[in-house]
């Protein structure tokens, strides 16, 4: 699904049809793909084998880079509240391309700083014939890290979701009642705000967990853990059914995909041919004489229709018809 959103809004830019909104859901659903393809197949390893095996670098690493991809998906959908929805003639210096790569390359600098203390801490612990990957905070630096897992969830999650909930549907309710043509521009408000809603039911086991583990005096539920992990991998497949459900440029975009692969696979398909005989002579020569009978099945020769006319129209004397005995059967 992530994919095919990718294709869209590719397709959509290269025919001048991109806007800022577009660019930033085409990093969301970038981001969601890395999650699906790179962070779920770790953790389906680690929780099917009930040990770590993937060596010391993907246990310091598989934390920071899954918590920097959720952490870069709230910060872009927070940015889309100041983006286009649509592309202008005459770019600004507020609302152009510069602005939107400058946006991405902020959003994802802060997402991966944020998590590096996760890459810290973490190491391999052997713990009786198994290997776990956990993360041990040194002594000294507790009541730093205490205050800073208090901070980090907040600026991360909390904040920008309220605030993106906030003002799309502040935008929506103000869409639908005052702008001049509300039908069209509440579609992709309501598509974010779908979006941004989704994010942030489905996220918050993963943070109330996290904060739990760092904070609390005692660890949370096994299950509680896993149920959280598979949320966050069900948001990431999630987004694209919204955008294929719910925005008419995408649904057509889909719809324009379909039509070029079946219409590729039509092309490319041989044509059909008549079969040919590869026998002897007399075998060509029979189906020679059908395709000419088949051919002159409805031809009237002049000549034979020359003769039945004259005879339908001349009367013929007994002494000089060439056929006296049709005279006889209809005596008879």
């Amino acid at each position: 699904g992530n994919l095919l959103v990718l294709l869209i809004f590719i397709r959509d830019f290269r025919n001048g049809r991109g806007s800022e909104v577009k660019a930033l859901l085409a990093s969301l659903a970038s981001t969601d793909l890395v999650i699906l393809l790179l962070c779920a197949p770790v953790r389906a390893v680690t929780y099917y084998k009930q040990t770590w095996t993937l060596g010391g670098f993907v246990c310091r690493t598989t934390d920071w880079f899954q918590h920097s991809c959720v952490v870069a998906k709230t910060l872009i959908l927070a940015a889309t509240t100041r983006a286009k929805h649509t592309l202008p003639h005459a770019p600004t210096p507020l609302h152009g391309p510069t602005w939107i790569h400058g946006a991405l390359v902020f959003i994802w600098t802060v997402s991966m700083m944020f998590p590096i203390p996760q890459m810290l801490f973490a190491s391999l612990l052997q713990y009786d014939s198994d290997t776990i990957c956990v993360s041990e905070m040194p002594v000294c630096s507790s009541e730093f890290m205490s205050l800073f897992y208090k901070i980090y969830p907040t600026a991360t999650f909390v904040l920008p979701v309220i605030l993106t909930t906030a003002y799309y549907t502040k935008t929506l309710h103000a869409a639908v009642n005052h702008a001049p043509s509300p039908q069209h521009q509440s579609k992709v408000i309501l598509v974010l705000l779908c979006l941004s809603g989704a994010l942030g039911l489905m996220l918050l086991p993963e943070w109330g967990t996290f904060t739990w583990v760092r904070l609390g005096y005692n660890k949370p539920p096994a299950g509680l853990l896993m149920f959280a992990q598979v949320l966050l991998y069900a948001c990431s497949a999630l987004s694209p059914v919204v955008l294929m459900t719910m925005y008419d440029d995408v649904r057509q975009g889909l719809v324009t995909l379909w039509f070029i692969a079946t219409c590729r696979s039509k092309k490319c398909a041989p044509p059909k041919k008549c079969p040919q005989t590869e026998g002897n002579g007399a075998e060509v020569g029979a189906n020679a004489t059908t395709n000419a009978v088949a051919q002159d099945a409805d031809k009237t020769f002049p000549d034979v229709e020359h003769f039945w006319t004259g005879r339908r129209n001349t009367r013929v004397e007994d002494e000089q018809d060439p056929v006296p005995w049709e005279k006889e059967e209809k005596m008879l």
